[in-house]
């Protein structure tokens, strides 16, 4: 049987969380810098464990303003800091929840700016690696991302999204153009089983690219959020593929 890991960012403050939990087995959970505080996080892990899904940290740039989701122009030192800060934070409230952090997932412009530049993608591998050697750092199928982590000993996952657009060289379309999302839900259902099934994805230009992946992720923040991790989940059984936790 296939199995393939459903992970979703959460801890938001969107207030969708309850209601996505049970259509996924991983979380990245928000650690304060572009969403979320304390109370936030408590509450997200406490769903997680309710619904035995794998509690993750969500690191970013510290960019409330923006969501994270504006590049900026910091060194290795600095990246390597503020994810440090931010899976310990996040790794107190699951230790005081008798839970173990599983895996962690840059977010926004820290997400995609490592999957081009290997100094950014090495600072956050080597923050992850110093803090816990066992913890999975999840990147963008093939990218650098996966590479320097693999690189340095880490577990690192392959991911790829139902809900965004890809280029043909495997990289997603910016989010400052206007395909850079797919709000259709069956179009997105449909990507995610062709994703899981078939380890490919069809660009905006219609190429049908090959691709490693061990996780695919839904955006919370999405405008169907809910019905798409309902309708995966319902379309990953339907295909005989084990929704599961790496």
């Amino acid at each position: 049987m296939l199995k393939i890991d459903i992970n979703c960012d959460m801890g938001e403050g969107i207030g969708n969380d309850e209601a996505i939990m049970p259509w996924i087995s991983s979380v990245n959970i928000a650690c304060g810098y572009h969403a979320g505080d304390e109370n936030i996080m408590r509450t997200t892990i406490e769903l997680a464990l309710k619904n035995n899904v794998a509690i993750g940290a969500h690191p970013s740039f510290f960019d409330k303003e923006n969501f994270g989701r504006i590049e900026m122009n910091l060194s290795e030192t600095e990246i390597y800091d503020l994810v440090l800060l931010q899976v310990r934070t996040i790794d107190r409230i699951v230790k005081r929840k008798k839970a173990k952090l599983h895996h962690v997932k840059p977010h926004g412009a820290l997400y995609n700016m490592s999957a081009k530049d290997q100094h950014v993608a090495r600072a956050i591998g080597q923050a992850v690696k110093d803090f816990d050697d066992t913890l999975i750092l999840f990147g963008l199928s093939g990218s650098y991302s996966v590479i320097e982590a693999k690189k340095m000993g880490l577990k690192a996952a392959h991911e790829a999204f139902a809900d965004r657009t890809y280029q043909d060289d495997g990289s997603l379309t910016s989010r400052s153009t206007r395909y850079a999302l797919i709000e259709d839900v069956d179009k997105s259902v449909t990507q995610a089983l062709q994703i899981a099934k078939e380890k490919t994805v069809t660009s905006l230009d219609g190429k049908k690219i090959p691709i490693e992946v061990e996780t695919i992720c839904i955006h919370g923040d999405g405008k169907n959020a809910i019905e798409l991790a309902r309708r995966i989940s319902q379309i990953m059984r339907q295909n005989d593929i084990q929704i599961k936790a790496l």
